[in-house]
């Protein structure tokens, strides 16, 4: 559940289970900076699952995997662009994901988590049609 917290124009506070998150938007743009924006837990989600799948694909082959970091960053860009899009027109929302992998792995194993990384779930939703139902 998300609801405002009637401190700032855009602060929520975020209930997940048992969980309490702040969700906000920085000062520049009216909030109050004191916690993530919608995007930054978009790209959480996304880097948690990148990684925990990651870890699960590792651990179930035995490689010395040690830690994975997944950097994420979100923009948007022009669709003309983006070569490999199919909107030609407008602006295209664009993740740029970085995996950083510490363990005595090899090409072929490296090789391997990236291909990976891509079937994480939240990774194939991002990719699969989405109907948003409001009521």
């Amino acid at each position: 559940m998300v609801r405002e917290t009637g401190r700032g124009k855009f602060q929520n506070e975020v209930r997940i289970g048992r969980h309490r998150l702040i969700a906000d938007e920085p000062e520049n743009v009216g909030g109050l900076d004191s916690g993530p924006g919608p995007y930054d837990f978009l790209l959480a989600g996304l880097g948690a699952c990148t990684a925990m799948t990651i870890r699960l694909y590792a651990d179930k082959k035995g490689w010395p995997l040690q830690r994975v970091q997944v950097g994420l960053d979100h923009d948007k860009v022009h669709a003309q662009d983006c070569a490999d899009c199919e909107t030609r027109e407008g602006r295209v929302d664009e993740i740029t994901r970085t995996l950083t992998l510490e363990g005595d792995l090899d090409a072929e194993q490296r090789a391997r988590i990236f291909e990976i990384a891509d079937k994480c779930p939240v990774h194939r939703t991002l990719h699969s049609e989405i109907k948003i139902r409001t009521k």
